[in-house]
């Protein structure tokens, strides 16, 4: 006789859940076009500022590494100045350099 607890779910296969959470910056499965910068780095004139770290985090992953311009949307010039705005706020405790958990 068949065990209930199998659900009718045939042996070897394997169920996985969507989540939400699981790739929150969209590394994995993307589909589409590029992703666009955020609205607030196509101002003329705009530059990172290291001493603002929440600006910052928007470019960071939950590791603590720095989103890759083909992720982030950025021009090659911002996402130079973001890494090294970003090690200017890691050097002066502003922002971690790996996450604690």
């Amino acid at each position: 006789m068949s065990d209930d607890n199998d659900d009718n779910v045939s042996k070897g296969t394997v169920i996985r859940e969507g989540r939400a959470d699981a790739d929150p910056l969209g590394i994995r499965r993307r589909r589409g076009g590029r992703k666009r910068a955020p609205s607030f780095t196509a101002e003329p004139g705009f530059e990172f500022d290291y001493k603002d770290p929440q600006q910052l985090r928007y470019f960071i992953t939950d590791r603590g590494k720095i989103v890759p311009r083909r992720i982030s949307g950025l021009t090659a010039q911002q996402q130079r100045s973001l890494t090294v705005a970003v090690k200017r706020a890691r050097n002066i405790a502003l922002l971690p350099y790996t996450s604690v958990k």
